[in-house]
């Protein structure tokens, strides 16, 4: 009897020990996690807004795999859409509660089993020129049951990994998606007049390409002011050959100039593009993505059997400089054609 008294003792000590710590325990919680996606806010909010498309990114089925999922309530990807889950270790809903497009998606989160809660999940969403920011949360109040937990669990622990895993999904299939993805251009016939650019042909290393326009393109300016000229156009990339295979560009980086001026720039060096017809493209987005246009360029030349003229003409009208969103840059592309 003597030891049955001790043993309950004990317990009672723990279980008071217990109850002390959960009455200390936090009333509110919050967990997040963030990841960038190198896609656009819109691709990137249609798969966070949207309860089926949850279910493609999402880590629980890999923790639940006989869990199964319904929809109700208002169509999916609207405030009120409903998706109810149920697997042999929980059940509960979670329901569209706030949509803001491109930036934030609030969803009512309500357990029923292994023990009732409810909570609230965020997506919040910031647009970074050509990648996003997401930033994934769960935030609620903490029952009694719940303070309880805390005890034995920590919330941030058992949370995060999964949180982790799913935006790893999330970052994966928004990639792909994106990259799958193929953007229509416009692409108009003009007639390009014969033009100057103040700059040096040189073979140049992709990689150093960023810092060859920033040193080039300041010189010109610089040496263009210095003799009085005013330039008569965007500073340009200039291309004569664009090697896959050596990932280097034959090309100049160009300060466009008057066709009058070039007595001014003497002993300078100075490309004079030809005359000729061309086709162009308007191309919004940063630099990376560019590439879209240029392959675009390239299919409508084949399928028109149509030949290069010598050179393809890059013309930074907005850039870094002037626009910190990527998003916001203009580049006109020109292939000048026989």
């Amino acid at each position: 009897m003597r030891a049955l008294k001790i043993i309950l003792i004990l317990v009672l000590a723990v279980v008071a020990i217990v109850l002390v710590m959960a009455s200390m325990a936090e009333s509110h919680f919050r967990v997040e996690r963030s990841t960038i996606i190198h896609a656009p806010a819109s691709a990137v909010y249609a798969n966070v807004s949207n309860l089926a498309a949850m279910e493609k990114w999402g880590p629980w089925k890999e923790e639940e795999p006989d869990m199964v999922a319904t929809l109700s309530g208002s169509p999916d990807g609207q405030v009120g859409a409903v998706s109810h889950w149920k697997s042999s270790k929980s059940e509960g809903e979670q329901e569209l509660a706030e949509l803001v497009p491109n930036e934030r998606v609030v969803t009512k989160l309500r357990f029923i089993s292994p023990w009732e809660a409810n909570n609230e999940g965020t997506f919040d969403i910031t647009a970074m020129g050509d990648s996003t920011k997401v930033t994934w949360g769960i935030q609620g109040e903490n029952s009694f049951m719940g303070k309880v937990m805390t005890v034995f669990m920590d919330m941030e622990k058992a949370i995060a990994p999964m949180f982790d895993k799913g935006l790893a999904n999330l970052k994966a299939i928004t990639e792909k998606e994106a990259a799958e993805a193929k953007p229509s251009f416009d692409i108009q016939s003009v007639e390009r007049p014969a033009m100057l650019y103040l700059g040096k042909r040189e073979v140049v290393k992709w990689a150093d390409m960023s810092d060859y326009f920033a040193a080039h393109f300041g010189s010109g300016f610089a040496a263009i002011g210095k003799a009085g000229v005013a330039p008569a156009g965007p500073p340009s990339g200039v291309y004569f050959k664009w090697d896959e295979e050596t990932q280097t560009a034959d090309m100049i980086a160009g300060v466009p100039i008057a066709m009058d001026a070039k007595s001014k720039l003497k002993g300078m060096d100075v490309y004079e593009s030809p005359a000729s017809k061309a086709l162009m493209i308007e191309y919004h987005g940063g630099y990376a993505g560019s590439m879209a246009a240029h392959e675009a360029m390239d299919a409508h030349m084949k399928a028109n059997g149509l030949e290069m003229n010598e050179i393809v003409v890059e013309e930074y009208v907005t850039g870094p400089g002037a626009e910190p969103d990527s998003t916001k840059w203009v580049t006109n592309i020109y292939y000048l054609i026989k």
